[in-house]
């Protein structure tokens, strides 16, 4: 098994080469969580991801005639990146192997990084299958993204750092996916201070070390804003480690997750992808379970699709009750919009969309339906604006987040 004396030299391996990335305290997200939160920063890499400390300490490990022979990897997003970008610093040759269906953004971006690209299959699964087949071919060197005890010892840095920089940490909490970051933290953690828990969090979709850990069939499945963390069968490694020195693994909705990655960039002004904002949303989550404990979270990357995000921030707002709809009817007559529109400026709505609807819905054919989409300082201001249009002879309701109209 990986020890503490690997990763102690994994960091020295890959020291200059890696960002030794801050453990910042985050004083607002304390005060809502009740305890005391601190992140580590791995969205701050190169290429916004602790991968990269794993797969360089793999990559470091070749020998002569192995670098001559390249490198394959199968991924879909933050391990593919990292092996480019090493790889082709180191002068290797890099391939990735990678489903069919990867967002075009990934795909540029590990080309960028110098990797060649081979899009196979619909699933990871399929990728890696075609993956094994070019390795038969052309004898490249394959590296794994976590079940391989050169990238669990990389993968340990960041604990090491943590508790270099914050020894009365009391709980690290650690996003989990085929386990190599939160077992290389593991054993990294209990090592330098033997009495420290280490907590994973899986999203809840996707639950597969937590089933193996407890002989359960794995059964995970739909869409998860988490990808970095939706792994269908975790690493045989990985799981004899978690299962040692793992207190516990907790799972995390989609809305969780989604709810902390727009506190994260709304309160620390930081862009966090999925998985890494899955550790704060466990104890968010959890508040009875993480009360008062000063918690060392690990922020694990940064790559969420800009699309993602703006949608992310703008549900947020939804949630929080800072953005509504307001429906109106109106008399189908000149100057009514205008009317209607001034009103709700007057009452401290700030107007971000308009829908005007003359023969869809079930309406006199005299009258019109306008939504209204609203950015107003605080929920109470929605009832304000809605008995406001109503004053003034409007017919108005405020419509629920989730109403299809």
């Amino acid at each position: 098994m990986t020890t503490i004396d690997d990763i102690r030299a994994a960091r020295a391996a890959i020291a200059g080469e890696v960002a030794r990335t801050p453990l910042v305290t985050s004083r607002t997200l304390s005060e809502i969580a009740g305890a005391d939160i601190r992140l580590k920063l791995e969205n701050l890499q190169y290429t916004a991801s602790f991968k990269e400390r794993g797969a360089l300490n793999r990559l470091l490990a070749l020998g002569p005639e192995e670098r001559k022979r390249g490198v394959i990897a199968v991924s879909a997003g933050n391990h593919a990146q990292a092996v480019a970008y090493h790889a082709t610093r180191l002068g290797i040759a890099a391939t990735v192997v990678m489903p069919a269906v990867t967002p075009f953004i990934k795909v540029a971006n590990t080309e960028r990084l110098g990797a060649r690209v081979v899009l196979e299959g619909d699933t990871l699964a399929e990728a890696a299958a075609h993956a094994d087949a070019l390795a038969a071919a052309e004898r490249p060197v394959f590296v794994h993204p976590y079940d391989d005890p050169l990238v669990i010892a990389g993968q340990g840095t960041v604990a090491l750092e943590m508790l270099e920089d914050a020894p009365d940490l009391d709980v690290l909490v650690v996003p989990v996916g085929g386990g190599g970051l939160v077992a290389g933290c593991a054993i990294a953690a209990r090592a330098m201070k033997p009495g420290i828990e280490i907590v994973g969090v899986e999203a809840a979709l996707y639950p597969s070390m937590r089933q193996a850990l407890a002989g359960e069939e794995p059964h995970v499945h739909g869409e998860t804003i988490a990808e970095g963390i939706a792994v269908k069968t975790p690493g045989t490694l990985t799981r004899a480690i978690v299962s040692d020195l793992v207190a516990d693994i907790l799972l995390v909705s989609e809305a969780e997750i989604e709810r902390a990655v727009h506190l994260t960039a709304e309160i620390e002004k930081l862009v966090v992808e999925g998985a890494g904002a899955a550790p704060l949303a466990a104890v968010l989550t959890n508040p009875a379970r993480f009360a008062g404990l000063r918690c060392g979270l690990v922020v694990s990357g940064g790559n969420i699709d800009s699309r993602l995000l703006s949608s992310v921030l703008m549900r947020g707002l939804v949630r929080d009750g800072r953005l509504v709809r307001i429906r109106v009817e109106v008399s189908d007559r000149p100057g009514q919009l205008s009317a209607v529109t001034a009103l709700i400026g007057e009452l401290g709505g700030n107007i971000v969309d308009v829908h005007h609807d003359r023969w869809y819905r079930d309406i006199p054919v005299k009258m019109t339906g306008i939504d209204f989409v609203v950015e107003i300082r605080d929920d109470s201001a929605a009832q304000r604006i809605v008995d406001g249009l109503a004053g003034h002879g409007f017919d108005a309701r405020r419509l629920s987040s989730d109403a299809d109209g």
